[in-house]
């Protein structure tokens, strides 16, 4: 059953649109004003929002960029005895779905609110639609090396919980792989993962980026931002490159884990966000602790568990599986068939130093696609891959 809150001073118009919407089988709550509209607001989930726009200590428009805050897939509609078509104008500027003057024709505000629940209808399946396409979209964790299958079999017996995560490998193993896959096998696959690359934000942004600043807060900003946290509550954070994270953002991002709770850039208001993190660097942050650049606190914090990904040097015999993977991709992208590989041309690439670990092999296999003939030989990759890659001396 639908349920309908309905904010209005007047407690009977309150009552009387209670009386209709019961008879058309809707469940039906009621506010007195904007301050208790706001609460009930936060703590119950409504399919519609009926909002009276002159009310007293808070009146519908600065009430309405409240919920559009709180609860921005909610269908607000304003109704009023006070309107103006300028009015209506600025209301639905400001997110309502709908401006009715009151006394409003019944037909049409039934009219509206089954429209308006069916316009949050459409954009919650968008929305699981969209999740389910970026989960088949996810890459798979290819290989049966030892290392893989430890890395595997963690995310399985760690990803139903909440427990937080450190993912530990050089640069391009597959740490951000390994963090959706986290999420996806959690039960919080249905809301957001969102991702922060702490060495691709400036120190003086990074607070901001991650907490969320309020208006005027500084110079640039011009108006209220949400942070990654309140982004992701519900969903999992994924903080890759932590260890390049400004002493002063890790000393929040503690209080954040510590507390469950954050404040934005200028603001003095605690927020509540509900969100699990899993962390990545390609650093040593033991090493980080002892020079003093990362918090020895924030580190027992995040490693909670430890998931090491192995460098493609240390697991050659994935090489071939990996390669006929990107090879499958890379030519479904280009709309031809796959290259078949002559096994000495594999066999020459599981020699190769991999020092761009995975994201080097794809990029190597794309080069390979485009410059060779009908198949992939042993000439193809002395002549495109070896004179940029060095091979492996013991191997060579």
């Amino acid at each position: 059953m639908a349920k309908i809150l309905i904010t209005d001073d007047e407690g009977s118009i309150r009552r009387t649109l209670r009386e209709i919407l019961l008879f058309e089988k809707y469940d039906v709550e009621e506010a007195a004003d904007g301050l208790d509209c706001l609460a009930k607001a936060k703590k119950t989930p409504y399919d519609v929002i009926l909002l009276d726009i002159k009310m007293p200590k808070m009146d519908g428009l600065e009430t309405l960029e409240k919920l559009q805050e709180m609860v921005p897939n909610t269908p607000i509609i304003i109704i009023s005895g006070h309107g103006t078509i300028d009015t209506a104008v600025e209301a639905v500027k400001k997110g309502a779905f709908d401006f009715i003057a009151k006394p409003p024709d019944l037909n049409r505000l039934l009219i509206t609110i089954r429209n308006a629940m069916d316009k949050s209808g459409l954009v919650a399946e968008t929305k699981v639609l969209r999740q389910r396409i970026a989960r088949s979209k996810i890459q798979e964790i290819i290989g049966e090396s030892a290392g893989i299958r430890a890395v595997r079999d963690t995310i399985e017996r760690v990803a139903p919980t909440d427990a937080r995560v450190l993912v530990l490998g050089p640069n391009g193993s597959g740490k951000e792989l390994v963090a959706r896959w986290l999420h996806e096998q959690s039960p919080r696959a249905s809301a957001p993962i969102v991702e922060v690359n702490c060495a691709a934000i400036p120190s003086e942004l990074i607070e901001s980026e991650l907490f969320g600043h309020e208006k005027g807060a500084f110079t640039s900003a011009v108006k209220q931002r949400i942070g990654k946290f309140e982004q992701a509550h519900g969903g999992t954070l994924f903080l890759d490159e932590i260890g390049d994270m400004s002493l002063s953002a890790q000393a929040k991002v503690l209080r954040a884990l510590q507390e469950n709770r954050i404040t934005r850039v200028g603001g003095d208001k605690d927020i509540s966000v509900d969100v699990r993190v899993v962390a990545a660097t390609n650093k040593d942050l033991r090493h980080e602790i002892a020079t003093g650049r990362f918090r020895e606190d924030l580190y027992h914090r995040l490693a909670v568990i430890i998931i090491p990904v192995p460098a493609l040097n240390e697991r050659r015999e994935d090489i071939p599986m990996l390669v006929e993977h990107f090879n499958r991709l890379v030519c479904e992208e280009y709309g031809i068939a796959a290259k078949p590989i002559q096994p000495e041309a594999m066999a020459l690439l599981q020699k190769v130093n991999w020092t761009g670990n995975i994201r080097e092999l794809r990029n190597v296999v794309e080069r390979l696609i485009i410059l060779s003939g009908v198949e992939i030989t042993v000439a193809d990759v002395q002549r495109y891959v070896l004179p940029l890659s060095a091979v492996v001396k013991e191997l060579g």
